[in-house]
């Protein structure tokens, strides 16, 4: 931590992307609140963020520096940039897997200062999973890399954003980027009773809610029709539910989801439990697109993200034509969870 301000990171992504942009507009725009150390290449970022204002300033730092004495504070006048150079220069909206390593680099980066107490927790822009597999490691997105990384068994995706009233949307997923004919075999008694301890857990410990309501969708058409159109529901879901209920969550289900998604539901529920990407996250998007954000449950740090991809359409054009809507929204949301559980 500096001063009053808590200090995040921020990983800036695929370079060839909207990341950079969007990671130097966001912390800029809210440095009074929150101090988000950079980590990504310190000259592609000086000249982002000249493009974006001139008057944005930026200070480059070597690992091995702070390694050796620590991270400095630039109060609110200079953005602070832990730079991880790019193999190759970079060409918007262009991929090259030369740079893959590169770009994995800056979450290790994020996660080494974490441990070493640098800053509270993590927020990440958007990156190519192509981009790290072509260069040869083995990589299948940011929230499995991170759980392996910090050794946590589970973590959770959960989505979340404000409704047309203000009210949030937190959608949590029992399954995350798995093929549809994969999913009814994924959802199991131990993997759901993890699921809603993680969700429950973190509700109370990073969101401040005392008492959380979790509404839990069931997997097939009218969850189940009785069993008419699929078992899941009877012979796994409830279940879990009732067991769950036993260990003092308050989760219900399984409704509909094609009926649960109504505000005079949600307003019953602090989140959404539900058994599949497809499932759950179009309705999030369509509600919250541009303030939505991502969030992993069950690490034993803060981490937040965009919901959002890389946008290489929109990085070819040039700074000036992404949102970083959701960006702002993830450094906040950040913020919250960390307060929430000083």
């Amino acid at each position: 931590m500096a001063g009053t301000r808590p200090r995040l990171a921020l990983t800036i992504g695929e370079p060839a992307g909207i990341g950079p942009e969007l990671a130097v507009r966001a912390a800029w725009a809210l440095r009074e609140q929150v101090e988000c150390v950079l980590i990504g290449d310190a000259a592609l970022l000086a000249v982002v963020a000249g493009e974006i204002d001139p008057a944005i300033r930026t200070a480059a730092l070597a690992p091995l520096a702070l390694r050796h004495s620590g991270l400095p504070s630039f109060g609110t006048e200079r953005l602070s940039v832990v730079d991880v150079a790019l193999a190759e220069p970079v060409v918007p909206g262009q991929l090259d897997a030369r740079n893959g390593r590169a770009v994995l680099a800056t979450l290790d980066l994020a996660l080494e200062g974490w441990r070493a107490g640098w800053w509270a927790g993590m927020v990440t822009a958007p990156l190519q999973k192509s981009t790290i597999n072509d260069c040869g490691i083995a990589f299948s997105g940011h929230t499995e890399y991170l759980a392996e990384q910090t050794g946590t068994g589970q973590v959770v995706m959960m989505l979340a954003g404000p409704m047309a009233d203000g009210h949030p949307l937190r959608v949590a997923l029992a399954t995350t980027h798995l093929p549809l004919k994969d999913v009814p075999a994924a959802i199991t008694g131990p993997g759901l009773a993890r699921t809603l301890d993680i969700l429950d857990h973190d509700l109370r410990q990073r969101f401040g809610i005392a008492a959380p309501r979790i509404l839990v969708t069931g997997l097939n058409p009218h969850a189940g029709e009785h069993g008419y159109l699929g078992r899941e529901e009877i012979d796994t879901i409830i279940p879990a539910l009732e067991a769950a209920r036993a260990r003092g969550i308050d989760a219900r289900g399984p409704y509909p989801a094609d009926t649960l998604f109504q505000p005079k539901y949600l307003h019953e529920a602090d989140a959404v439990l539900a058994m599949y990407h497809d499932q759950g996250l179009p309705v999030l998007k369509h509600v919250c697109f541009g303030r939505g954000i991502n969030i992993t449950l069950g690490l034993p740090l803060v981490r937040t993200s965009v919901d959002h991809g890389t946008a290489l359409d929109l990085a070819a054009r040039g700074v000036g034509h992404a949102d970083d809507g959701s960006m702002r929204e993830a450094i906040l949301a950040a913020l919250h969870m960390i307060r929430s559980q000083a």
